[in-house]
């Protein structure tokens, strides 16, 4: 017999003489109005196996393909969260996602509720809301795409740890995306080990590729073919050593004149001091004259144009478990260069999808992009770019995530019944 437990499809059982059909899984999907790629990716995973979703999102989410899914109701909890506005209309922002979210918790028909990220205030999304849904008879899934980000940015602090470990034992289920972090998560908080669920991070299908060509993008960026381009891309934070590839790229830049660096992001509020300080270490060692610098927020539909620009991916992070831009990097076919911390060697390859290198060591690092650029890989790159793409596509299936994700639902909505 078929069971909820196996799959949230739509199937029959035979009650007597008669098929009666089973109820399918309903879930609201909370995204926090963040991660746009993964939240649409998972959204897709699960409405292909079956599940009726609630999709919580915000404006940046919100698209005409998720709104063609019968069974998926989008709901525009967040607002527009890139729109800048001052301080009282941020405050009545946050003020009413938050009522809609209690409101919908109130009365939605969901009973299981899977949150990607808590929202604005993290003390209160990981005591009073998680209270709250427990009260309301909610399962309470949660995906720790950082067990604590906390001591990844180096601001960790006694209330920061209790109310993570407070949440984290609350949740019903917990994914992450390592085994390093499950151990992480269950010695350092006390987690059931039966209540976590190692996933792979979903390949990233949210980015517009297109039939532009490499020589094309090259153009666009500013580069020529025969340049060695680098890129860096994403949020400037210090946790991801941006420092280290600069002065690594120094090093390359006085040996090398056709090296390019092209760095692609915008620095968070809180780290503005930090990436002047990296400005001011390129104007100081007279390298900006090969170094583009695109410092803004870099939309979806631009994205492909950089990661076809480019000849690698640097990866030059101090601390993290895993990274998104790496598996963004990957659906292009584009090798990586990252730093040996937490399970990036599990997904680099060396000498097929990257090479790694020491973290915190800029001629480490310079030497591992020296040997990149000297490498079959990179020159048989226009070949190797779809063996990194059918790569990932194994190993980082969304079909995968939505069948583990799926298993997980149809368990604890039975411990429910």
């Amino acid at each position: 017999m078929q069971s909820a437990l196996q799959t949230p499809a739509l199937a029959t059982v035979e009650a007597g003489q008669k098929a009666v059909p089973e109820q399918r899984v309903e879930v609201a999907l909370m995204t926090g109005g963040m991660d746009r790629p993964y939240a649409f990716g998972l959204s897709l995973a699960l409405a292909a196996k079956g599940v009726i979703l609630d999709v919580l999102g915000a404006k940046e989410l919100d698209s005409a393909e998720l709104r063609s899914i019968p069974d998926l109701n989008f709901l525009s909890t967040y607002g527009d969260q890139r729109k800048r506005v001052g301080l009282g209309k941020k405050a009545v922002r946050y003020m009413l996602s938050y009522w809609r979210i209690i409101r919908y918790a109130a009365t939605a028909k969901p009973k299981l509720l899977h949150i990607l990220w808590n929202y604005k205030f993290q003390l209160f999304d990981r005591t009073v809301l998680m209270l709250y849904y427990k009260i309301l008879g909610k399962k309470i899934v949660f995906t720790a795409h950082n067990v604590n980000a906390a001591v990844r940015d180096g601001n960790e602090s006694l209330w920061n740890w209790w109310s993570l470990k407070f949440q984290y034992r609350m949740f019903d289920h917990v994914f992450v995306h390592t085994d390093k972090m499950k151990t992480e998560l269950c010695s350092g908080f006390g987690v059931s080990e039966d209540k976590v669920t190692v996933i792979p991070f979903g390949i990233n299908n949210s980015v517009p590729d297109t039939n532009l060509t490499s020589a094309a993008a090259k153009l666009a960026v500013g580069v020529t073919r025969s340049e060695k381009t680098i890129l860096f891309f994403g949020g400037i934070r210090p946790y991801k050593g941006l420092e280290f590839l600069v002065a690594a790229f120094r090093q390359l830049a006085a040996q090398d004149k056709a090296y390019r660096l092209v760095i692609a992001g915008e620095p968070k509020k809180e780290a503005i001091p930090y990436w002047r300080e990296i400005q001011q270490a390129i104007d100081r060692e007279q390298i900006g004259g090969q170094v583009i610098q695109e410092i803004r927020f870099v939309a979806d539909e631009e994205t492909e144009i950089y990661f076809k620009a480019a000849d690698v991916v640097a990866l030059p992070y101090t601390q993290v478990f895993q990274s998104g831009v790496l598996f963004l990097a990957y659906s292009f076919g584009l090798p990586v260069i990252a730093s040996d911390v937490g399970s990036m060697r599990d997904d680099v390859v060396e000498g097929k999808t990257g090479f790694t290198c020491r973290p915190r060591d800029a001629e480490d690092l310079a030497r591992a992009i020296d040997t990149y650029f000297k490498s079959d890989l990179y020159q048989t790159l226009e070949q190797s770019r779809q063996v990194i793409r059918s790569f990932a596509n194994r190993r980082n299936s969304w079909d995968v995530v939505g069948d583990k994700t799926c298993s997980i639902y149809g368990r604890l909505l039975a411990e429910r019944n």
